[in-house]
């Protein structure tokens, strides 16, 4: 099986012979429902090819299709005029690769169709260009816009300025104006298009970019469309059967066991209230093809704008994740409101993880063992600037708890923390103290829960930090700050953390463990061991 890694044009996967997994129903159900749409999913979800289908389709290159489900609901086809702009693969650092490119675009289509003479902004050249194309075709225009949102991406929070005619601004704002007087075309032009597209990861709020045009339908969060990109887990099982048993076959699972390892690595992404499971299709394809499970997509690009947003804002991963929020809380990012919540959710690390119909709110969280372990990794290393690298320092605690060997993990998380320098634990306060101390161990234990279950744990009288769980040992931890081990260790007989587990048959490990604001590191430990 041929799979289409860095192919993105659908011409190409179906001419040259790659697996294709047909979401051309959902195409026509688009097209024949509205006409200006907002679509956001994650980087390498599969948006380009998208963009790159409905391109082929409204140019009516009916051939292309044959076989597909859109070939038996399609009885019209025609070739609109379409015009096609494609952020992607360009860098917009530069204060004038935005103007540049957009006057370019605006340029290789006048050349086509012709335009108005009068017009001199760039969005009136625009406007000009799809009315000259609906009067020469005699069919409204199409535009598909990829990846709208990068050119503000790549310079979001950078601080960099430029001379607008009227003075220094961010590029930032300016690239927004551009695109935002850029778009505003699709109001004046209504009469003159048939369907218009924008993909991209984050959705800003409507003061920044949208304003100027009619709301597009975002379908971002609309159940129907759940599947529009990436692959389902009856897509999985149908198209990838072959793909399954030979990939299983060379990591020696069986094919049951090769499914939940895909499932825990790349499964868990959520777009509605339908909670339709979504695999990442990057991640997905590359470990077909390079026969491996591994951390393909977190591996292709680093969310340097996450975590500088992250600094800004002064908040912590763990205060974020297992919550509820209302919809328009990660939603729409706002400019002006610097909360970095929707960016990291549009961006992939976070997803919906459950409904609460009642409230109407959506519960987030890290999607898979993939995102986890990059993305926590990430925010490890720069929050706790150690010189040692978190993921080994984690791998060496897995191979402790996995043996049995509490007093070997003890040693290897003390080590770990008397490794982070004083600078990047001195807080100013008790309050402070107690929050970078959470944190420290929450971003440890997440890294851990990768390799293991490793989670805070409800119970009817509260709250265990964290249980870990693997095939022969459960360790319940309770940790605390400038307070006694024992303390902790009376916390989890006292509340009864241990009575889920009063018929397991592993061994049971009840740790309370101290640290110290001064020192940084592990000051008391009791460790008790159960039987039962």
């Amino acid at each position: 099986m041929k799979y289409p890694i860095g192919v993105q044009d659908f011409k190409s996967i179906r001419e040259d012979g790659y697996v294709y997994v047909d979401k051309t129903a959902l195409v026509y159900d688009m097209v024949t429902s509205g006409k200006i749409y907002f679509l956001s999913r994650p980087r390498r979800f599969g948006k380009s090819l998208l963009v790159s289908t409905l391109k082929y389709y409204f140019e009516g290159q009916r051939d292309l299709f044959d076989g597909l489900a859109i070939s038996q609901l399609e009885k019209n086809w025609k070739k609109y005029p379409v015009f096609h702009l494609d952020f992607n693969g360009s860098s917009f650092q530069d204060s004038s690769a935005l103007c540049d490119m957009l006057s370019g675009f605006v340029a290789s289509y006048e050349r086509v169709y012709g335009g108005n003479p009068d017009a001199i902004t760039l969005g009136d050249r625009f406007a000009g260009v799809l009315h000259a194309a609906h009067v020469k075709t005699g069919l409204r225009a199409v535009v598909l816009v990829d990846e709208y949102d990068k050119p503000i991406l790549d310079v979001l929070d950078t601080r960099q300025t430029v001379d607008a005619g009227t003075g220094e601004t961010y590029v930032e704002d300016y690239n927004r104006e551009l695109l935002k007087g850029f778009y505003s075309v699709f109001k004046k032009a209504d009469a003159d298009l048939k369907f218009v597209l924008l993909t991209g990861v984050t959705k800003f709020s409507q003061v920044s970019v949208f304003s100027g045009f009619n709301q597009p339908n975002d379908i971002s969060m609309v159940s129907k469309y759940d599947a529009l990109c990436g692959i389902t887990d009856d897509e999985l099982t149908t198209v990838f059967a072959d793909s399954i048993r030979e990939l299983a076959a060379t990591l020696g699972l069986s094919e049951q066991e090769m499914k939940a390892e895909l499932r825990r690595h790349y499964d868990g992404y959520n777009f509605s209230r339908r909670m339709t499971g979504i695999y990442n299709p990057f991640s997905l394809l590359k470990a077909f093809d390079n026969q491996n499970i591994g951390d393909y997509w977190f591996q292709s690009g680093t969310p340097s704008y996450l975590v500088r947003l992250l600094n800004h804002c002064n908040e912590n991963l763990n205060e974020m994740v297992g919550r509820y929020y209302d919809p328009q809380e990660f939603i729409d990012y706002k400019a002006d409101v610097e909360k970095p919540l929707p960016m990291i959710y549009q961006s992939g690390y976070l997803t919906i993880k459950d409904y609460d119909r009642d409230l109407g709110q959506y519960k987030l969280d890290l999607p898979n063992d993939e995102v986890a372990k990059g993305f926590v990794s990430l925010l490890s290393a720069d929050y706790l600037k150690t010189t040692d690298s978190p993921i080994g320092a984690c791998s060496e605690m897995v191979r402790a708890l996995k043996g049995g060997d509490a007093n070997r993990f003890r040693d290897v998380l003390a080590a770990f923390l008397s490794s982070i320098p004083y600078s990047a634990r001195r807080k100013a306060n008790e309050r402070e103290r107690e929050r970078y101390f959470q944190y420290t161990i929450y971003l440890i234990m997440r890294l851990i829960s990768v390799y293991t279950i490793s989670q805070e744990k409800e119970t009817s009288q509260g709250r265990a930090d964290f249980v870990v769980e693997t095939p022969k040992f459960v360790y319940i931890f309770e940790f605390k700050l400038d307070r006694s081990a024992s303390e902790a260790l009376e916390q989890i007989e006292a509340r009864g953390y241990t009575r889920e587990f009063a018929l397991d048959k592993r061994t049971l490990f009840k740790i309370g463990c101290s640290f110290s604001s001064v020192s940084g590191t592990i000051s008391d430990w009791i460790c008790k061991i159960n039987n039962i």
